[in-house]
């Protein structure tokens, strides 16, 4: 299965205003992922909103995604509040036909270390797909410490990856070592898009990719140049993704994604509130950056 290495894409998910999802609009990015020869799809990400999605909502989702997706795999985020609530999550997803979820400790109050083992410990025992930690403390307010991980992969089975935020001090390397040491089995990958060429060319053994859910042709062939060793192509291929890197850093990736989407003519659809559409001022940067 590809899933947990290569590269995995992370699409919106197109949704009225009260988060009804637009079936023709998802169908259309998850066959454009597959079409591209993506490794795996990341379902319900952060820029796939899935925090501002209902339960049923999330479900449905995935159904529509799997069904188009004609066999490619796709991980489900499970996030939630509650831990009753992220293993309901769990269930529905494997119901649905979901290969792999993807679990963020998401909280309120910030939380330490056994209250996340618990958390994915209560997930793991829901079903026995595989689960991806999801580490984004931006969001969450939670890091994950390489003896955390190594823990949860030791000593629950379906743990297999890790999506890691790249390293505020640049070392890949380093941090992929750190991670590797503590968890030998455990799949490590990257996201953070700008990084997609420096994670893959360090030897990380997947990157999570907003990119790949607009341009996944062109994404594939970056990841294909990294993960090969070919560092020129790979350079070549990352410089025209240079001025959507300025974008993702600046705005961030579900509003630029968002911008983005509706500028190919991929969807009408718009951030779920309160998440605001970008400034009018910044269609012409958007529209530079699609060109390049």
């Amino acid at each position: 299965m590809k899933l947990f290495s290569g590269l995995s894409a992370f699409p919106i998910t197109p949704a009225t205003p009260d988060g009804d999802v637009i079936e023709a609009d998802l169908r259309a990015l998850i066959r454009r992922i597959a079409g591209a020869g993506a490794d795996s799809i990341g379902l319900l990400g952060s820029t796939g909103t899935y925090l501002f999605l209902t339960r049923e909502q999330r479900q449905r989702a995935i159904a529509i995604a799997v069904d188009a997706a004609e066999g490619l795999p796709i991980m489900a985020g499970v996030g939630a509040l509650r831990t009753d609530d992220a293993v309901d999550l769990a269930r529905d997803a494997a119901l649905a036909g979901a290969a792999a979820l993807l679990l963020a400790p998401v909280s309120y109050n910030p939380l330490f270390e056994d209250e996340v083992y618990a958390h994915f410990a209560a997930v793991a025992g829901a079903t026995d797909l595989p689960i991806c930690i999801y580490s984004n403390p931006t969001t969450t307010q939670f890091t994950f410490s390489p003896a955390l991980v190594g823990r949860l992969a030791a000593d629950l089975p379906t743990v297999s990856g890790i999506k890691l935020p790249l390293p505020r001090n640049g070392d890949i390397a380093a941090d992929l070592a750190a991670f590797r040491a503590a968890a030998p089995e455990l799949s490590i990958g990257y996201s953070a898009d700008w990084g997609l060429k420096d994670a893959l060319l360090a030897g990380a053994d997947c990157f999570y990719s907003v990119a790949a859910g607009l341009f996944p042709e062109r994404a594939v062939a970056l990841a294909r140049a990294a993960t090969q060793g070919d560092r020129a192509e790979a350079d070549r291929l990352d410089a025209d993704f240079a001025p959507l890197w300025d974008l993702f850093r600046a705005w961030g990736g579900l509003r630029v994604a968002y911008a983005a989407a509706n500028r190919l003519g991929l969807t009408s659809a718009q951030p779920p509130r309160p998440i605001l559409p970008l400034d009018e001022g910044l269609v012409g940067p958007v529209a530079e950056a699609l060109a390049g």
